[in-house]
């Protein structure tokens, strides 16, 4: 086999004479590459390496950016006050960073108010200009007309 790492001559190697080499380094052998001819083995300490592996993954999995989708519904003939309400909330959750996903569902015959639900929809990412900005116009899917809106960055 095959015999790398550090502080050695490498080389190829009988496998009896590589473990008394990891042996007299005390570290281990640990193979790497089975498909190679010869085979390739590494002499290192083991529990280090997988200490190293699971250091990385953890730094990797905190700068991980978690993103959380709010959901806001409303109907087709919502009325004033409950938009302003509904309006504070998304601004909210837009402050906190998360995305907000405002439909209209349409119940029963209230289909026939699609544009209703647009022009709400439109009035609605209005008011949010300043926080936040949406992906796409509204989109009317079976029942529903909605619209995801991601936070502005902030500047630091």
């Amino acid at each position: 086999m095959r015999l790398v790492g550090e502080n050695l001559e490498q080389g190829v190697y009988k496998l009896a004479d590589a473990l008394k080499i990891a042996e007299d380094l005390e570290k281990d052998l640990v193979e790497i590459s089975s498909n190679a001819v010869p085979p390739v083995c590494r002499v290192i300490d083991y529990k280090k390496f997988l200490y190293d592996q699971k250091k990385k993954q953890k730094e990797i999995k905190s700068k991980q950016v978690n993103i959380t989708i709010k959901e806001i519904r409303f109907g087709p003939n919502t009325d004033d006050h409950d938009f302003d309400f509904k309006l504070k909330h998304a601004i909210n959750f837009l402050k906190e960073g998360a995305k907000v996903k405002a439909y209209v569902f349409f119940k029963g015959r209230s289909i026939v108010f699609k544009e209703r639900g647009e022009l709400l929809l439109v009035k609605f990412i209005q008011e949010l200009q300043d926080y936040g900005i949406p992906e796409q116009m509204p989109k009317l899917e079976g029942k529903r007309m909605f619209v995801l809106i991601n936070p502005k960055k902030k500047h630091a």
